[in-house]
């Protein structure tokens, strides 16, 4: 495994002497270098002492001297600087494309390393190093979720900006996609994100004095004003409207499909969400510009306990009505809003102007906020973590998603430890 190989390099988890090359000659490792995920040599810039000689440059590896030649690396002049090949098993030598013999060291991992890394791949339980999980001092794993916090608004300030590439630099329009996703709240987040990427604003803004006029909008763009079935008068006024303003601002439905209801609550419903959207939208003009300057989270709360017009007050879809209730959203669900929609965009806002103090509220805002309550969070708890505010939340949500399951541990710091210390069974 290649990976290990790079891991006992960069950590230095070999004998500091006796090092030799193939040749005998010996090898000092000042500096280890800079790790390069990217394409290119392993690591960039390391300094190694070869036979007594000072060598700065980059370092190669593989399993086998032979994957040089398989690579290709011999007829690559980016690889000429390298200064030394690090292989697992040395099985020729190697030159470089203006060839010259490269210098091979054979490194191996240490036994228990590997054993403890084969543990942790093989462990069904989650997560897998949950045995070292008690030991951690609590100054170890804020550090570290810190880094993970940060990570986590990194990747989604990535995915707002991709938004944001999509509405041609229009905020206003990148912060509505991005709310109205996580009005979907997981199940029907890719739908909503369709549904709010071809909707036009510029349109709707148009007719936003009239709640009416902009629920015939939303559900039609949507696709649910389609069913000639239904025969409820309110439908059908939406209906017509819709038919109306579609021939005026040349309006486009998606795929009616893409709506998930199985297993949904009523109060989950696209309908119930969209006339709930319809509402805030109505109601809360400039929000984006509204939750940049706002630092009182009672008063963004209050904006966002939005209900929905009176017809939505007793239904939850067009066929049939329901016991009134006003439909507004739970804390619960503002507090996922908070944390998926506000934060996110407070942290990219802030990046993009260079207000440091934006981030900063981005981040204060997910420590002011109870931790979500989910599957991800309760496993973590049954180990050990305390997980308090939102920002703890969030940091274990990045660590399940992107070291946890795809089993990345020798790039987790819990992993390094796990591997470099043997747990106690």
């Amino acid at each position: 495994m290649e990976q290990l190989l790079h891991y006992t390099w960069k950590h230095k988890l070999y004998p500091l002497q006796s090092l030799q090359t193939t040749l005998g000659e010996p090898v000092e490792v000042l500096d280890v270098g800079l790790h390069n995920t990217d394409a290119g040599p392993d690591f960039f810039n390391a300094k190694v002492k070869i036979g007594g000689i000072l060598w700065v440059g980059n370092v190669e590896m593989h399993m086998r001297s032979s994957d040089w030649y398989r690579h290709g690396h011999h007829k690559d002049a980016h690889y000429d600087s390298v200064v030394l090949h690090v292989v697992e098993i040395a099985d020729q030598e190697v030159i470089r494309s203006n060839g010259e013999r490269l210098p091979q060291l054979c490194l191996q991992c240490p036994a228990q390393v590997k054993m403890h890394l084969e543990e942790l791949l093989a462990t069904d339980r989650y997560p897998a190093c949950y045995r070292l999980i008690p030991s951690l001092s609590p100054l170890f794993l804020h550090g570290w979720m810190a880094v993970l916090l940060n990570e986590r608004f990194e990747q989604k300030r990535l995915q707002f900006e991709a938004r944001l590439l999509r509405t041609t630099s229009d905020w206003e329009a990148a912060f509505f996609v991005t709310l109205a996703r996580n009005f979907g709240f997981g199940i029907n987040g890719d739908a909503f994100e369709k549904w709010a990427s071809i909707l036009p604003l510029h349109a709707v803004a148009k007719h936003r004095d009239q709640l009416f006029q902009i629920e015939a909008i939303f559900f039609g763009v949507a696709g649910l004003l389609q069913d000639r079935a239904v025969e409820d008068p309110y439908y059908l006024s939406l209906q017509r409207e819709y038919h109306y303003l579609k021939q005026k601002f040349s309006l486009e439905e998606m795929d009616v499909s893409l709506w998930k209801f199985l297993r949904l609550r009523p109060c989950n419903f696209p309908h119930v969400r969209i006339a709930q959207l319809a509402y805030l939208y109505f109601h809360q003009r400039a929000l984006f510009s509204k939750v940049m300057e706002t630092t009182d989270i009672r008063q963004l709360t209050d904006w966002m306990r939005c209900g929905v017009s009176d017809y939505w007050k007793t239904h939850y879809n067009f066929k049939r009505s329901s016991a009134a209730s006003d439909k507004k959203l739970s804390d619960k669900s503002i507090h996922l809003v908070f944390i998926n929609t506000f934060a996110t965009v407070l942290y990219a806002y802030g990046l993009s102007r260079a207000e440091e103090s934006l981030c900063a509220r981005a981040a204060a805002l997910l420590e002011k906020l109870k931790a979500e309550d989910n599957y991800i969070v309760r496993m973590w708890r049954e180990v050990g973590v305390e997980v308090e505010t939102a920002a703890d939340s969030q940091a274990l949500i990045q660590l399940k998603k992107e070291y946890c399951d795809p089993k990345k541990c020798l790039f987790c710091r819990i992993g390094y430890l796990y591997l470099k210390e043997l747990p106690k069974k």
